[in-house]
C-alpha cells in the first residue's frame, strides 16, 4: 500500500519532528520518569543538550500495565516523594528546553482529571503530545477531541501482533507521530534487538506519512542504529531510566543519550 500524506498537523510535536527528519535526521526520543528525584529537570535539560528530538516524561502511575521492571520501580520512587500529576506538569511549565515534551500515562489519570480539564493543563505547561496505552482506538474519541484542541497530539501505539486494516485507522486518528511498539512484552532491556522492531516500523509506514518511532526493547546505540535503517526514529526508556536508577545524573544522562545520537547520525 502506498503511503498517503497527513492532513493533520497538530501544534510544535509533529513539525519538529517531521523537519527534523525531512532534513535527513533521525529522530531520538528518550523517556524520563517525572519527579524522579531532585534532579530530574536537570537531568531533562540533559537530555535536550545531548541530541533529543523530542522527549518522553512518564506521569508515574501505580498499576503501570505496559512498564517493565525499570520502570515500575522509578515511578514507585517518584510516587514515595508524593509526585502527582499535577505536580509533574507544574514542573514542566517551569523549563524551556528547546525540543517538545510528549507526556506518557494511563488513562485513568486523564479521566479522574477529566479531558478539558488535563488537556489544557498539558498546554499550559508547554506540553505537545500525550502518550496513553491503555486507551484503545475505539475509546479515544472524546480525549483526542479535547486534545487537538489544546494542542496536544494523540500519539497512537502500533503493536507487531497488529492487522493492516488497524494499523490504517490507527495512523489516521494519530497526531504527532506514530509509536511503534517494537516487540510483544513490557517494556524493559534487550540484548538482542527483536526481528518485530524493524517489521513493525515497514508495516506502518505503508499507512502514513507521519514520523514512525520504534520503542519497547531498543536499549543500545547500536540497536538504536539498527531500527532507523527502517524507522524515522526510537523511543529509549529502560536503559536510560535503570541509569539514573544507578546514580548516573544528568551527565551520565547526556553521555548515554549522546552516545545513541552519535550512532543514529552514523548509522
Amino acid at each position: 500500500m502506498t503511503a498517503v500524506p497527513s492532513t493533520h498537523v497538530s501544534g510544535t510535536l509533529e513539525a519538529s519532528l517531521r523537519a527534523g527528519r525531512d532534513a535527513g535526521r533521525k529522530l531520538l526520543v528518550p523517556y524520563l520518569t517525572g519527579g524522579l528525584d531532585d534532579e530530574w529537570l536537570l537531568v531533562l535539560e540533559a537530555l535536550a543538550g545531548a541530541g533529543a528530538d523530542a522527549i518522553e516524561v512518564g506521569i508515574p502511575f501505580s498499576d503501570p500495565m505496559i512498564d517493565g521492571a525499570v520502570i515500575q520501580e522509578s515511578s514507585l520512587r517518584a510516587l514515595q516523594r508524593g509526585i502527582t500529576p499535577e505536580g509533574v506538569l507544574a514542573d514542566l511549565s517551569r523549563v524551556d528546553v528547546g525540543v517538545p515534551l510528549v507526556v506518557m500515562t494511563y488513562y485513568n489519570l486523564i479521566y479522574r482529571a477529566g479531558h478539558e480539564r488535563i488537556a489544557g493543563s498539558m498546554q499550559q505547561s508547554g506540553v505537545r503530545g500525550a502518550i496513553i496505552p491503555d486507551l484503545p482506538l475505539e475509546e479515544v474519541g472524546s480525549w483526542a477531541e479535547a486534545a487537538d484542541d489544546h494542542d496536544v497530539a494523540t500519539v497512537l501505539l502500533v503493536a507487531p501482533s497488529t492487522p493492516d486494516e488497524r494499523i490504517a485507522a490507527i495512523c489516521e486518528r494519530a497526531r504527532g507521530f506514530v509509536y511503534a511498539v517494537g516487540r510483544m512484552g513490557v517494556t524493559g532491556e534487550q540484548v538482542v534487538l527483536a526481528d518485530s522492531a524493524r517489521e513493525v516500523a515497514r508495516r506502518i509506514k505503508a499507512h502514513t506519512d507521519l514520523p514512525v518511532c520504534v520503542g519497547i526493547g531498543v536499549s543500545t546505540p547500536e540497536q538504536a542504529a539498527a531500527v532507523c535503517e527502517v524507522a524515522d526514529g526510537v523511543v529509549v526508556g529502560s536503559a536510560l531510566v535503570r541509569r539514573l536508577l544507578e546514580g548516573a545524573g544528568p551527565e551520565g544522562a547526556a553521555d548515554f543519550v549522546g552516545s545513541l545520537r552519535v550512532a543514529m547520525d552514523a548509522g
